[in-house]
């Protein structure tokens, strides 16, 4: 656990870096993105009493990854390796989550997230089990949304002429379909992702 969350660690930071080289000392309000996240997860896995609705599970992991996205982020300080915060996470890191559903877990992060401007990496434990994931399925989905991140950027993502849509069908879709034949323990995992990303865009309109 503690390899892999310095290697997720190590990749939030490059990607961090990429979207601005001081990223770290900008104070940046990664607890608004957490409890924004948080509620776009609530709509994908469904609230309504009063229609019919149904999980859309695969979009609930994603927004799970975008709020982990955040969350590490959160614990970045100035001059401080990421050895030793993963050190810090793993403490943080409950053996036994408390049992929660996706909503009331995806409650309880925003509520910390907005009312104390913090991530719980305890409440985002449960949060994790309740939507299916373990940390093995975390770093797998990460290292994808990792990826396809760069691949945004490199493509136009901050100008706004990235086509999220490919063929009709969002960059996610098209991410969870390349990842399913991607070996993520591979050395060469993120370049292999990377590459059918881009076969995968150049093909689509």
């Amino acid at each position: 656990m503690q390899e892999a969350l310095i290697t997720m660690l190590g990749m939030q930071n490059r990607m961090n870096t990429r979207v601005h080289p001081q990223w770290i000392t900008q104070d940046f309000a990664w607890h608004r993105a957490i409890w924004v996240e948080c509620a776009e997860l609530v709509d994908h896995h469904g609230y309504k009493w009063w229609k019919h609705q149904e999980p859309d599970i695969e979009q609930v992991q994603l927004e799970v990854i975008d709020i982990w996205h955040f969350g590490m982020s959160a614990y970045f300080r100035d001059a401080i390796d990421v050895e030793q915060l993963a050190k810090e996470i793993m403490a943080l890191w409950p053996t036994e989550p408390e049992k929660l559903g996706v909503l009331e877990a995806s409650e309880a992060l925003a509520a910390i997230a907005a009312g104390e401007r913090r991530f719980c990496v305890a409440v985002f434990a449960s949060l994790l089990a309740a939507a299916s994931l373990d940390f093995a399925g975390l770093y797998r989905q990460y290292l994808g949304k990792n990826v396809l991140n760069f691949f945004r950027q490199d493509h136009g993502y901050k100008d706004g002429s990235y086509r999220k849509l490919w063929d009709g069908r969002e960059d996610n879709e098209h991410l969870m379909e390349l990842l399913a034949d991607i070996d993520t323990s591979a050395a060469d995992a993120e370049s292999h992702l990377y590459s059918a990303l881009s076969t995968r865009y150049a093909a689509t309109t």
